[in-house]
Parts: structure tokens; C-alpha cells; sequence
């Protein structure tokens, strides 16, 4: 527990500066047409299993799509594709979606509640962490440490995200710090973290 407190600790501190993904915005944009039939216009997705790509942290859409392609992390839809692009692209492809404007979602107000109380403070009982330690107080990620943007994602996405590394069955997270997290999560307060989330804006 202490160890795992240290690591949240550690990787709270890599908000302040670090390297940044390079890449190219537009030579990206004329590399993400398969994208966007999941993803979306833009990376908005409309279908809310999916992800949003728009506005999130270049360094983790480059670190995803390296793990996809390797096959550290296994999607049905998304690994396949991961494998056919060129890793040369994957830098501009980061580029182009972080430079998009994500779309604003809304949130449960029953499940909202709960969830920023989560979000901002953890649950001490249970020893789940804040999400802010790592995702920062907006939601908006650490790209230095690689931490994403979950601030108006999709909920459902969320919420089987969480789950998944709760079963394990995600597990590419740095020093398994997110299946620490989600395994002392229960089902209600992923939904209520999720759905913040979701309404989350800045």
C-alpha cells in the first residue's frame, strides 16, 4: 500500500514540464482517414465504446498505439489496425487528433456527484487515490508521464476501461498503477467517476 502511494506520489510530480510528443498536425491529418470511422469527426466518436481522440495527450495516443501494435495492450477492433499503420506515423497521427477540439459530453447528475468526490479526494476506506494525483485537477492528463485526458470522455468508455484493468484484462498502465486503483473500485463508483468524468469541462 505504501509503495503504491509512493508511485501515485512520484507520478504526481512529472506534471510539472517534460518532454512533449513531436509530430506534424497536418501531414497527421491526411494519415487518420481509417480513424475516423471509429473515432470520429475530428476524433469525437459518436459511438460511446469508443474513445475520444480529440484534444487528448499526443505522448499517450503514441504510447497506445505502440502498445496495440506490439500487442502489450489487445483490442478487437483496434489491434488489427495499429498493425497496419507505419510506427513513423505515429507521431503525426497523436499530433492531429491532440490538436482537435474534443466535444463536451453531460453527466448523470444522480452519479455526479459522488463521482467528483472520488475524482478530487479518492475513497481513504478503500485506498482508492484521488484521479487528480494523476490526471490532474481538470482531467486533462500529464504528458510528460504519459497520463491521458479523461476529462468529456465517453462514460461507457470509462466505465469498461476501468473495469478492465480492475479483471486485469488491461494492463498496459505504468507499474500496474491503474489496476491497483480499479481493483479496490467498486462497480458504483466507477459509474459515478465515469459519468463526472464525462460532464467534466474545463
Amino acid at each position: 500500500m505504501k509503495s503504491w502511494m509512493i508511485s501515485v506520489s512520484v507520478a504526481a510530480a512529472l506534471i510539472s514540464g517534460g518532454v512533449h510528443a513531436a509530430g506534424d498536425a497536418a501531414a497527421g491529418k491526411d494519415k487518420v482517414t481509417a480513424c475516423l470511422a471509429c473515432h470520429g469527426p475530428n476524433g469525437n466518436s459518436l459511438v460511446p465504446t469508443w474513445p475520444k481522440l480529440a484534444s487528448q495527450r499526443p505522448e499517450y495516443i503514441v504510447k497506445q498505439l505502440t502498445d496495440f501494435k506490439s500487442g502489450e495492450r489487445t483490442n478487437v477492433q483496434m489491434s488489427p489496425q495499429a498493425k497496419l499503420i507505419d510506427v513513423n506515423d505515429f507521431q503525426d497521427i497523436a499530433a492531429y487528433f491532440s490538436s482537435q477540439q474534443q466535444k463536451p459530453g453531460t453527466a448523470d447528475p444522480a452519479l455526479a456527484e459522488q463521482g467528483k468526490r472520488i475524482f478530487r479526494g479518492g475513497n481513504a476506506a478503500t485506498g482508492v487515490a484521488a484521479c487528480t494525483g494523476c490526471h490532474g485537477p481538470t482531467g486533462t492528463g500529464v504528458g510528460a508521464a504519459k497520463f491521458p485526458r479523461i476529462a468529456g470522455q465517453h462514460a461507457q468508455y470509462l466505465d469498461a476501461t476501468l473495469k478492465g484493468f480492475r479483471a486485469g484484462t488491461r494492463s498496459n498502465d505504468p507499474n500496474g498503477m491503474m489496476q491497483g486503483i480499479a481493483s479496490r473500485m467498486s462497480d458504483e463508483e466507477i459509474a459515478a467517476v465515469s459519468q463526472y468524468l464525462q460532464g467534466l469541462t474545463q
